[in-house]
C-alpha cells in the first residue's frame, strides 16, 4: 500500500468517527457537513479552485442525498467546504465512496491531509 492511499484511509476512518452523539441512526431532516483543511504549501487557491470544484461536479453532487455544497478560502491556505446532506446515512455513504473516486485523488494530492477536519450537524 502506497503511503497516499494509507493517508486517505486513515483520513476516511478518522471522518467516519466524527458525528454528533445520537445522529448516526437519524435519516431524517437536514445534515450540515463541515470540513476544514489547509492547502499544501506552494498550492493556491486559484490553482485549487478548480480542482475542488471538480470534486463536488463529478463526484460529491453526484451522491445518494446531496443538497448542496459550497466552499471558500480563508488566510494562509486554510480552506472551509460546506456539505449540505439529506441524512447522516448518505453522508457516510458518500465518504464510502470518497476513496474511489478519481476526483478525490486530484484533490487530496494537493492538501495536507494531516490538517482536516470534518463535523456534521444535524438540523
Amino acid at each position: 500500500m502506497n503511503f497516499s492511499k494509507f493517508i486517505l484511509g486513515a483520513v476516511c476512518a478518522t471522518l467516519f468517527m466524527v458525528q454528533p452523539a445520537g445522529a448516526a441512526g437519524r435519516t431524517d431532516g437536514s445534515v450540515i457537513e463541515v470540513v476544514t483543511f489547509k492547502l499544501k504549501p506552494g498550492v493556491s487557491t486559484e490553482e485549487f479552485a478548480p480542482i475542488d470544484k471538480r470534486l463536488e461536479t463529478q463526484h460529491v453532487s453526484r451522491q445518494p442525498g446531496f443538497v448542496s455544497r459550497e466552499s471558500a478560502a480563508g488566510a494562509n491556505g486554510e480552506m472551509v467546504a460546506i456539505v449540505h446532506w439529506r441524512s447522516i446515512k448518505d453522508a457516510e455513504a458518500s465518504m464510502a465512496s470518497f476513496e474511489k473516486a478519481p476526483a478525490a485523488a486530484e484533490f487530496m494530492a494537493k492538501i495536507d491531509a494531516s490538517t482536516m477536519s470534518m463535523k456534521r450537524y444535524q438540523k
